[in-house]
């Protein structure tokens, strides 16, 4: 069920960006939700942030992209998801027309751009060379900023680390973490960004009350709320991103009225 509502809840982007990955609201939770003409608008409505996780996997249209921004506040951003062609199947390497393509497309978000996420696989291992190269090669193309999901242990050793920062890329912080030490940001502070995924079953599972909490302070002791902190939920399969996010968002508001 859903807790810790209010329908009068700020929209303030001075503050930590709560959102989910994707736009789509059980119907459990929507009366939680304003009205709309589409499930993006009523999420809208809410949220300030989302994940274009769809992107990964097969490319939108320029259209598309700007009908999504149309239909949402001047305030909401999207962060979107790099395709999978460069991160999974070309590892990095070579991407040049793919990453032109992505970031033409994506552009037509427009202001609505928050940032692009950087997903890698889980056997891509840090390399100083290939890395350098591909965020060298990202930057001469845009300077959007980016956060980059690494699942390597590889990537958060010194070198690593010092390579995100040179190029201004932020580690996203997840849950559950796969190498130990990615519970928090890295990188450059520049975008602090949480991406929970479900926990104990990834995807699938809700979370206690006792875990946001505990995020609710992590949040806080990383920094002040500046507005470029974010807090993405992706444990969708079953819905409870949407009332994982909601309750987040009422403990942030409580901590800082």
């Amino acid at each position: 069920m859903l807790r810790h509502m209010s329908s009068r809840h700020s929209l303030s982007t001075s503050r930590v960006q709560v959102g989910c990955a994707g736009w789509s609201i059980p119907g459990r939770y929507r009366d939680a939700f304003g009205a709309g003409e589409s499930a993006l608008q009523r999420y809208a409505t809410r949220f300030t942030v989302t994940e274009i996780n769809s992107s990964f996997y097969r490319p939108h249209q320029p259209a598309t992209y700007a009908r999504w921004a149309d239909a949402v506040p001047a305030h909401f951003r999207f962060s979107v998801k790099m395709p999978r062609q460069i991160s999974h199947e070309s590892r990095l390497q070579g991407v040049g027309p793919a990453l032109d393509r992505f970031l033409g497309d994506a552009g037509h978000l427009g202001e609505r751009l928050g940032g692009l996420l950087l997903q890698l696989p889980p056997s891509l291992a840090f390399d100083a060379r290939s890395a350098s190269t591909f965020f060298a090669m990202l930057r001469r193309r845009t300077q959007t900023p980016v956060a980059c999901e690494a699942r390597h242990a590889s990537w958060f050793t010194a070198p690593a680390q010092a390579v995100l920062v040179r190029h201004g890329i932020s580690g996203v912080a997840t849950d559950p973490p796969r190498a130990g030490v990615d519970a928090v940001p890295s990188g450059t502070p520049a975008w602090p960004y949480w991406r929970w995924h479900g926990s104990p079953r990834i995807y699938y599972s809700e979370y206690p009350d006792e875990a946001l909490q505990e995020l609710a302070r992590a949040v806080a002791a990383h920094g002040p709320p500046t507005g470029r902190t974010w807090v993405i939920f992706d444990n969708t399969a079953h819905g409870f991103a949407v009332n994982d996010a909601l309750r987040l968002q009422a403990l942030l508001e409580k901590n800082h009225a």
